[in-house]
């Protein structure tokens, strides 16, 4: 046993910092980003905020409306291959650069992966998608995925640690998924005891992935668009969405009236509600590690959009970043005293 007596950091812990700003108005700030990745070699452009691979917000719905404004999708796992064919039959001619198919590690993943791949090879990302990314099954599945597909964008996690970040690259991944256990309906943390805050993992993997030419993603913790401003200021590359785009006409989950209210539901895909959904039931091996909420329910996700990329369009004003590139380098943090912390969580 160690204890590490590092402060970290999550986002409530801290503010971004002003700074002096030649920028006239929100407008003159450009979102997109152009990458390149590792070991696919591919190259993406798009405005790098992504929703969820979770059955309540990863539809295909939701990947037609945000991909007209350059946004991605990991689109969720459970969609059979000819709901895909289907899908991809009706689709803009340019989708497939803002999806991502979503696996497992099994065998059937595997072999689903593959049918998919065989009728439509144009698809070119692929995500990875575990609770767990440090156990060495999932690090050999990524080698044979890289092997098996070479020229596809592979997005792997979850991880929170720098060195599992470099070995994920290594083994083939372009680009990876970090957050354990930060999200609105992920009780890993309570379950489990194990985490870590979300900021300090971002800044941590962040170094980590950049020092060998890949990406991360900031999965998880953001409830408010000033933790996704948060979260590309201490080095994410992409900003993964789950409950701020749940409840949603274009979101997955059950309508639920109540009191005169409207709801959607949401939950964590290791909830009892998704594995009774998929599985047929929470194995008796094991505990669920989701939990299942109402959401209100949102109309078209397009007004959300609109009050995301604002605020991260104002954060950008706020420290003189023209370009959403430039924001983690005129990012200075400012950690909140708990006193100041009580009252910033409660505004």
């Amino acid at each position: 046993m160690r204890i590490e007596q590092d402060i970290k950091l999550g986002f409530k812990d801290v503010m971004i910092r002003p700074k002096r700003s030649t920028l006239k108005s929100r407008s003159q700030v450009n979102l997109e980003r152009d990458f390149k990745f590792l070991n696919s070699r591919g190259s993406w452009n798009g405005i790098p905020i992504m929703a969820a691979n979770m059955d309540t917000v990863g539809t295909f719905e939701m990947a037609l409306s945000i991909s007209k404004s350059k946004l991605f999708t990991a689109i969720h796992k459970h969609y059979t291959v000819y709901e895909w064919e289907a899908f991809m039959k009706n689709a803009p001619k340019d989708i497939e650069n803002y999806i991502a198919i979503s696996t497992g590690t099994g065998k059937d993943d595997a072999h689903k992966l593959e049918t998919i791949f065989s009728m439509l090879p144009e698809l070119k990302y692929i995500c990875i998608d575990v609770a767990n990314g440090y156990s060495e099954h999932f690090v050999n599945f990524v080698k044979q995925t890289r092997k098996q597909y070479p020229e596809k964008t592979i997005i792997a996690g979850n991880v929170v640690t720098g060195e599992m970040v470099e070995e994920l690259l290594l083994a083939g991944a372009d680009i990876i998924k970090v957050g354990i256990g930060p999200g609105s309906v992920c009780t890993t943390r309570v379950k489990t005891g194990v985490g870590y805050p979300q900021l300090s993992a971002i800044i941590e993997c962040a170094d980590a992935a950049h020092g060998l030419g890949g990406q991360i993603i900031s999965d998880g913790g953001c409830v408010t668009p000033g933790d996704i401003a948060k979260a590309f200021g201490a080095g994410a590359d992409f900003v993964m969405l789950g409950g701020m785009l749940a409840g949603h006409d274009e979101s997955g989950g059950e309508i639920i009236e109540k009191d005169g209210n409207v709801f959607k539901q949401f939950y964590g895909m290791s909830s009892a509600t998704a594995m009774e959904k998929h599985v047929g039931g929470v194995a008796e091996y094991r505990a669920s590690e989701g939990k299942t909420v109402k959401v209100p329910y949102k109309g078209k996700v397009e007004i959300t959009l609109q009050d995301i990329l604002g605020g991260l369009r104002s954060t950008c004003t706020y420290v003189g970043a023209q370009r959403l590139k430039e924001l983690t380098k005129r990012t200075t943090f400012i950690r909140v005293a708990e006193q100041e912390n009580q009252v910033y969580t409660n505004e």
